[in-house]
Formats: C-alpha cells, sequence, structure tokens
C-alpha cells in the first residue's frame, strides 16, 4: 500500500481516532496495561505531528469515554494521571507545531485538578493558529447530544428555531465540523460512541494494528484511502 500522498490528493478536513489496543498490546508482551497507556500516549504524539505536517485542520482523539469510569480505580487513575503529565510536558511540542487544544466531553464529571488541567492546555494555546486537537476526555456521543438538548431546553428555544444548524451550536465545541475520515485501530470495527453527531457521513477506516504500535507510514496510507475515495453523501 502507497503511504506518500500526492500533492493533489483531498487532505480530510477533519480525522478522528479510536486509538484502540493499549492493554492488548500490553497482555501480549506480559507487562502491565499502564505500559501499554504509557506506549500509546507516545505513540499519540508522534501521529499528532503527523497529522499537522498533513495539513489536516481538525483532529479528533478518543482519549477517554464515559464508559471507561466502569474499568479497575488503579487504571482510571493511572490515565487519569497520564493525561495531566502528558498536557504539562507536551506544551511546547504544541507551541513548536502552532497546535491548539480545545476539549470535548463532560469536563464537569472529571477530576477538578484534571479539568484545571485541560482549561489551562487550552487557554495557553488558544492563540496558536494551526491544527486544532480536540482530546474527547469523558466523552461520549450520547452524552454530548443529551447535554446539547439540555442547553436548549434550559434556554427554552422555540421549536421552530431548532434546525440542525442550531442544534450543532450547543455541542462542546460549536466550530467543530463534521468528521470526514474515523480511523479506529486495534482489531475491532465499531464506532464505539464517539463524534456520533459529527461521524453521519464520514469515511471509516479500520486498522487491525494496536496503537502502540500504529506507525506514521499506516497512518499517512489511511489519508490516501480516504483521497481515494468518492464522498457523494447521499447523492448520486
Amino acid at each position: 500500500m502507497k503511504d506518500t500522498i500526492p500533492k493533489s490528493a483531498a487532505i480530510p478536513r477533519h480525522v478522528g481516532i479510536i486509538m484502540d489496543g493499549n492493554g492488548r498490546w500490553a497482555a501480549r508482551k506480559k507487562l502491565p496495561r499502564s505500559v501499554g497507556h504509557k506506549e500509546g500516549a507516545e505513540r499519540t504524539r508522534r501521529i499528532v505531528k503527523a497529522a499537522a505536517d498533513l495539513g489536516i485542520q481538525y483532529l479528533t482523539l478518543y482519549t477517554f469515554s464515559t464508559e471507561n469510569w466502569k474499568r479497575t480505580q488503579e487504571e482510571v487513575s493511572y490515565l487519569m494521571g497520564l493525561i495531566k503529565k502528558h498536557l504539562r510536558a507536551e506544551f511546547q511540542f504544541y507551541k513548536d507545531n502552532n497546535i491548539r487544544i480545545i476539549a470535548l466531553g463532560d469536563q464537569s464529571g472529571l477530576p477538578k485538578d484534571i479539568a484545571d488541567e485541560i482549561a489551562q492546555a487550552a487557554n495557553d494555546t488558544a492563540g496558536f493558529t494551526g491544527m486544532v486537537l480536540a482530546l474527547a476526555i469523558n466523552y461520549g456521543g450520547r452524552n454530548e447530544i443529551m447535554r446539547a438538548i439540555a442547553k436548549i431546553a434550559a434556554q427554552h428555544v422555540p421549536q421552530k428555531q431548532i434546525t440542525e444548524d442550531t442544534f450543532d451550536q450547543y455541542f462542546d465545541y460549536p466550530k467543530l465540523p463534521d468528521a470526514d475520515l474515523i480511523i479506529r485501530t486495534g482489531g475491532e470495527k465499531r464506532l464505539s460512541n464517539f463524534l456520533l453527531w459529527h461521524s453521519a457521513y464520514a469515511e471509516l477506516e479500520f486498522s487491525d494494528t494496536l496503537w502502540p504500535d500504529y506507525t506514521e507510514e499506516e497512518f499517512r496510507s489511511a489519508i490516501y484511502s480516504y483521497a481515494s475515495r468518492e464522498r457523494r453523501f447521499g447523492g448520486v
């Protein structure tokens, strides 16, 4: 498979990634799950850089779902700490690559120190004008839709004024465009409650590669595959 992208190819504006396989990667190597998550975080940095270099405008990473709270307290605590450490350690990387951080998900359901760290990262990078990196933390597609409905109800928006365009304004980041491409690693073939509203016409790419082994070359191949597809959006 080709791993380079012709200059004339259509680059997706918004790519979402379900970064699956950290735990299984660790299990196969008979290592603690925490090691898999740590390796996954290192891989994330490389893929973010590759996306920025390709000129992708929005990249959304499924970092921690509303269902992930079901995991052991030890694993959840480790993941929260990893998110906090990553945000602090990577600021210079974001600055060097002009990457803006935004958050998706119910921030009120996060530990205060984690929510504060996310807010600080968003504030510190707010002036950057390159790729927007959306971190979906305590995020679920259904949850985002339900919270949008609750906001509309609280503001008593008249029914006649509720259109797809106005509804979109009540999501976590109203400016977030629909996803053009969603990639899932780890061999599973489902969306797992990720960007349900924004993925209505997204192209899907599934990889058997576990996230810690997912390379920049495979990512570029996924973008190349997207560029070769004909998108009709329900038309002919």
